[in-house]
């Protein structure tokens, strides 16, 4: 399937120029390949998007001028955690969310590309205090009605992810980490948000609080060991990827240094997933940072900030 960005605005909301009327941008579902020739100079790579996944990787050089470099500070063990149930983007209808009432569709769906708005609804949780998730709509004590805020992020995150046509709840194409921050602050519910591209900036915004992680997901990370490890098999890089996932980082379970040089292979990262408590460790997952590094250039890391409020 062919898709061409819309013509009447930049992926920012930007008018376009007469020369930006082209439609020499082409995104493809259904492959794995990066396009690089956006008029925004966007970096977009596509994937397919079975319902249990749903993430594609969108870089927008404009964002990543906010890149928070690592200054050499010190790196600990850290630990954040969300304050509300592990959600759930698949079994939608045993969680009594049915799609057809609550959002106009023509039948219930029973499982969603929603992992943005789930991941990002972890973080909330996490950011937010109480009386602020209330203000929200946001409910941290029961997970469908969390399930339903997650969805409405996405459907959010869609409208505001403008490379392409498609919007939830018409069409459920997933979306990107870049755009459910810009929801979360269209909604004023973060006040900025700031990116890593380097393992020690990964582990230095974990100082700080949660971020967002955006990834390529093998076959093989929908098995994670006992302790929720999707990367122990250690052919997982010969799995086929299924799709896009984002997630939300949680903890820096450990750090390995030597001589001040992180050790990726021995730093332990912790990510909250969307399937259930009963996916993984009670609904979490681990990497090894070596993980994360053998995948950088297919991962986005956002962190979204509340100014003044620390997790």
């Amino acid at each position: 399937m062919t898709l061409h960005p819309p013509q009447h605005q930049t992926p920012e909301g930007l008018p376009r120029t007469r020369g930006e009327q082209k439609t020499e941008s082409q995104l493809w579902r259904g492959e794995c390949r990066s396009h690089r020739a956006l008029p925004t100079n966007l970096t977009v790579r596509t994937y397919d998007t079975p319902d249990h996944l749903g993430r594609h990787l969108v870089l927008d050089p404009r964002s990543l001028a906010y890149r928070r470099a690592w200054a050499g500070q010190s790196l600990h063990p850290t630990a954040w955690e969300p304050r509300l149930p592990v959600l759930d983007q698949q079994h939608l209808i045993a969680q009594g969310i049915h799609t057809a009432d609550t959002y106009g569709l023509d039948a219930d769906v029973d499982a969603l590309s929603s992992c943005t708005g789930n991941a990002a609804t972890a973080l909330l949780s996490i950011l937010l205090t109480k009386e602020q998730a209330i203000a929200a709509g946001l409910t941290l004590d029961d997970a469908a009605r969390a399930q339903h805020f997650a969805l409405g992020l996405y459907a959010d995150a869609t409208e505001l992810d403008r490379w392409h046509e498609m919007t939830w709840p018409v069409q459920d194409f997933g979306s990107s980490g870049l755009g459910v921050s810009k929801a979360m602050r269209a909604r004023g519910l973060i006040d900025q948000y700031g990116h890593a591209t380097t393992a020690e900036e990964l582990c230095a915004l974990l100082q700080t609080g949660p971020v967002l992680m955006g990834m390529p997901w093998h076959a093989a990370f929908s098995s994670p060991d006992a302790d929720g490890f999707i990367d122990a098999d250690r052919n997982w890089s010969a799995s086929p990827i299924e799709g896009g996932h984002e997630v939300c980082v949680t903890a820096l379970e450990a750090v390995a240094l030597e001589d001040d040089r992180l050790l990726p292979a021995h730093t332990i990262l912790r990510f909250r997933n969307s399937w259930s408590s009963s996916w993984g460790d009670h609904g979490d997952g681990r990497l090894r940072l070596s993980t994360y590094l053998a995948l950088r250039n297919q991962i986005d890391i956002c962190q979204p900030r509340k100014d003044g409020v620390a997790p």
